[in-house]
């Protein structure tokens, strides 16, 4: 891929810089690529009405083409404009969680290019809550295409620093606002069948939701592994979000396949709950023990260490319940399902 300059510009969140945002809805108009954050993970976008523009989101990440995107729209209304069906359910989840980190699956207009979707007819829509990612869709004008900031099946950026690692020179701009906070993407729920289905945990869980629309089915998104398929969502690749070092999902705390791995002379990153004994081949970080706290830190930590030059990272078992959700999902397609 031929490189290209791409600008950073530093973004304060509480006071975004109109210049700066001016210039980045027209990079967005003109058919260009910026990276900026959202209250998940930052996000690549592109003007989601503009094939071509899309088009360079695959092509920047090394997108699989049947992998859809999701439009971001600054408000209810512009969600309105890119459906063919906006249901009963879909007026009351947006009416209570957005703007926020929900995103609904419906029926697509046909205003939305094939390629945003992967080729299927339905496409996944939702309102950012992170004032650059408003401020930008209110510059551009325009909904907003935007997967994860990064190179396909890798790591989520949580960092500006962690876009750039991937796709500098792949891209035209990119809106430093400093650390995103939920650090784990949206929760998507598909209301094309009924019930509802989850079709990625997130950071709402499928509880909050039932409370506002009644029963969704839950059970594990799909893991899809067969390629060239429509999928309905991101994130239903079997494997995803992965760092480039082995992750290894321990059963229980952990300490019998940290040993065995330092029998073997390996050196080991140890994500845990607590203080562990540590020596030279082995590092300890001690993890949040709330699900919130755990999501908002667990993509640095593992871009952070995969940095570092160690051989295995190892991640005590989570605790169980719905808000664990998200990690698990997350950290299970890390680690292509392998538990130790």
């Amino acid at each position: 891929m031929t490189q290209i300059r791409t600008e950073m510009r530093i973004v304060d969140p509480q006071n975004p810089d109109p210049t700066a945002l001016q210039q980045a809805g027209s990079v967005i108009r003109e058919g260009g690529l910026v990276a900026f954050p959202t209250e998940t993970v930052y996000g690549l976008g592109a003007n989601a009405l503009n094939a071509d523009a899309v088009a360079r989101i695959f092509k920047a990440k090394g997108r699989p083409s049947f992998n859809p995107l999701i439009v971001h729209v600054p408000d209810i209304d512009s969600a309105r404009e890119l459906v063919a069906v906006w249901t009963e359910e879909a007026e009351k989840l947006a009416q209570h969680f957005w703007a926020g980190p929900l995103t609904l699956v419906l029926p697509k207009s046909h205003a939305i290019p094939d390629i945003v979707t992967g080729g299927g007819n339905t496409v996944a829509v939702r309102i950012p809550a992170h004032p650059i990612a408003q401020a930008l869709l209110r510059s551009a004008g325009v909904p907003i295409a935007a997967p994860s900031a990064n190179r396909s099946n890798q790591l989520s950026p949580t960092l500006a620093k962690h876009v750039v690692k991937g796709l500098n020179g792949r891209i035209d701009m990119i809106l430093d606002g400093g650390a995103t906070s939920g650090g784990v993407e949206s929760t998507v729920l598909s209301l094309v069948e009924s019930p509802p289905r989850l079709l990625r945990p997130g950071l709402i869980t499928p509880a909050e939701i039932s409370e506002v629309i009644g029963v969704i089915q839950v059970g594990a998104s799909s893991h899809i592994e067969t390629e060239r398929v429509p999928l309905l969502s991101p994130g239903m690749l079997t494997r995803h979000y992965a760092p480039q070092t082995p992750l290894l999902l321990a059963a229980n705390d952990g300490a019998e396949t940290v040993k065995a791995l330092l029998e073997q002379g390996l050196k080991v990153v140890w994500l845990a709950f607590q203080s562990q004994t540590t020596c030279t081949d082995l590092q300890v970080v001690v993890m949040p023990q709330d699900a919130e706290g755990y999501a908002s830190r667990l993509f640095a930590e593992l871009h952070r260490w995969d940095s570092m030059g160690v051989d295995r990272i190892v991640v005590s078992a989570l605790p169980q319940g719905e808000k664990w959700l998200a990690v698990a999902d997350r950290l299970q397609r890390a680690s292509q399902g392998e538990a130790h």
